[in-house]
């Protein structure tokens, strides 16, 4: 990605084809698929390189993401955008239901309940989310997600649910 901060400020990025990941849900384990992309063997998703998200490290039942807050990032208020910040809950919340599943099972999102704690800007430094599972059955998981700030303060928090699929 590239980006300037002149009198008009520009940001370029790129992506791999999001259609080889896709191919490998299902004959992966959710861990195992993850762990690919971390390692860089499996390209990041493109809205990884959209939003600019830094790092991310799964186990089993657990994700973190980070992203360091940007202009770009920014609504009208001069904040960063609540939708970057849902974006941000959603991915560690339901890539930690994703590290639970086995091969040939999939899942999608039912529903995201998002609550702002307090506002981001460039200055809150690097923000760290966290996603873990809370529960998990055979067709439904709940997960969590905690978004707290350079300072560890927590200014957001979501929980998801998701609907276990077969894949087969």
């Amino acid at each position: 990605m590239t980006q300037t901060q002149g009198a008009v400020r520009s940001r370029t990025f790129s992506w791999s084809d999001p259609g080889l990941n896709a191919a490998q849900v299902g004959r992966r384990s959710g861990l195992d698929l993850l762990r690919a992309m971390i390692a860089g063997e499996l390209a990041a998703p493109p809205v990884m390189h959209l939003i600019d998200m830094s790092r991310m490290e799964a186990e089993e039942g657990r994700v973190v993401v980070e992203l360091e807050p940007q202009e770009f990032h920014y609504n009208p208020l001069g904040t960063v955008h609540g939708g970057v910040l849902s974006t941000l809950l959603d991915t560690a919340a339901v890539c930690a239901v994703h590290t639970t599943l086995p091969v040939g099972v999939g899942y999608t999102s039912l529903d995201l309940n998002v609550k702002f704690l307090r506002p981001v800007t460039v200055r809150s430094g690097t923000l760290r989310c966290e996603g873990t599972v809370l529960q998990r059955g055979r067709r439904t998981a709940l997960a969590e997600a905690r978004l707290t700030d350079g300072r560890s303060r927590l200014v957001a928090h979501a929980t998801s649910s998701c609907l276990l699929l077969p894949l087969e």
